[in-house]
């Protein structure tokens, strides 16, 4: 027992006498990352006057940023209304383009093009589709001054123009709803001076087409209430086809996102035409003024039909050819605007 007891105790004094195992150094603090500004010079493009010189610009700043930057000097050019670009001859900067990625040294020069004053979209499209819709019924309801006075606050006895009539009504109602509640505008703003045009263009068109519809002498269609009812299918089954792509179109943008992507089919069979068209949308739409057309009969509405199917070709193939240009995968089976035809 006394053995074991100086034993135990000998190795208890080992123990104790073994050297303390060294503390771990300390990391040395990193050194933080050396932020390179950017000096931003703005010229006017035309004069080459310099209008604004920006010091230590983040590398991270966006177009807009730059744009808010110079708001501030110069508050009569608000963003929507500056033009940037890096030639005075080149394409204008998109402004969720980043500072550091573009071809540019430290010091950044721009060119900067005043697009004068600007109006939303959703505004343009409000007063564009309000104007139409209430000049028409001006001309249903034949106010004074419209017809000779015999016919003053008269009413149509065919009943095709009262069917034209809730179909005109319902396609602008359409439309205005969908400006407020389902579309999400790429971009923000037009000039203010395209307004003028585009608004007397649908409202000229607007009085035109509802002048002859509305009018005392106006006649039924050739094959009366056949051509009717099959005319006024085409452009229900087309108004439902353009509400279900809009909102196919809006669920593909996340608010306040930018980033494109492809359109594809979804459950809704509406929307099945995207496996054959890019722009399905401009198909409904010509489709509803083809029935509309059909309807009535009436040169005035294919008139309109035929200059906005070919001004919606224009875009269809422009989105066409980006969508192509963007996107290496795209389906190579889809046409712009009419399936396999153009």
């Amino acid at each position: 027992m006394d053995a074991l007891a100086l034993e135990a105790k000998g190795a208890k004094s080992e123990s104790a006498a073994a050297p303390a195992p060294p503390k771990p150094r300390p990391k040395p603090p990193q050194k933080a990352k050396r932020i390179v500004y950017f000096e931003v010079e703005i010229l006017d493009v035309k004069t080459r006057e310099k209008l604004l010189l920006l010091d230590k610009v983040e590398p991270t700043a966006t177009i807009l940023d730059i744009k808010s930057l110079f708001h501030k000097s110069n508050p009569h050019w608000y963003p929507a209304r500056q033009s940037l670009c890096l030639d005075p001859k080149g394409k204008p900067l998109r402004d969720e383009e980043i500072l550091q990625e573009l071809p540019v040294g430290t010091t950044a020069t721009f060119y900067f093009r005043d697009l004068g004053a600007q109006i939303a979209w959703g505004t343009v499209f409000l007063i564009e589709c309000i104007g139409p819709l209430v000049i028409y019924l001006l001309f249903y309801f034949r106010l004074p001054l419209i017809y000779a006075p015999k016919y003053e606050f008269t009413a149509s006895k065919h009943l095709v123009v009262h069917i034209a009539c809730v179909c005109h009504s319902f396609h602008y109602m359409k439309r205005i709803l969908e400006t407020l509640f389902v579309h999400r505008f790429s971009h923000g703003t037009m000039p203010f001076r395209n307004i003028f045009k585009i608004c007397s263009y649908y409202w000229c068109s607007a009085a035109w087409m509802a002048y002859y519809i509305n009018h005392p002498l106006y006649t039924p269609p050739y094959y009366g209430e056949k051509q009717v009812k099959a005319a006024l299918g085409i452009f229900l089954f087309c108004q439902l086809g353009s509400f279900s792509i809009h909102v196919a179109l809006r669920n593909l943008k996340l608010p306040g996102c930018k980033t494109k992507k492809i359109p594809y089919p979804t459950k809704n069979p509406f929307t099945w035409i995207f496996a054959l068209v890019s722009c399905p949308n401009y198909t409904y739409e010509m489709g509803s003024w083809l029935g509309f057309t059909l309807m009535t009969q009436c040169v005035p509405v294919l008139f309109f039909t035929v200059v906005g199917f070919i001004q919606m070709t224009v875009w269809a193939k422009g989105k066409h050819r980006s969508y192509l240009k963007e996107f290496k995968q795209y389906p190579t089976l889809r046409s712009p605007i009419l399936p396999f035809i153009l």
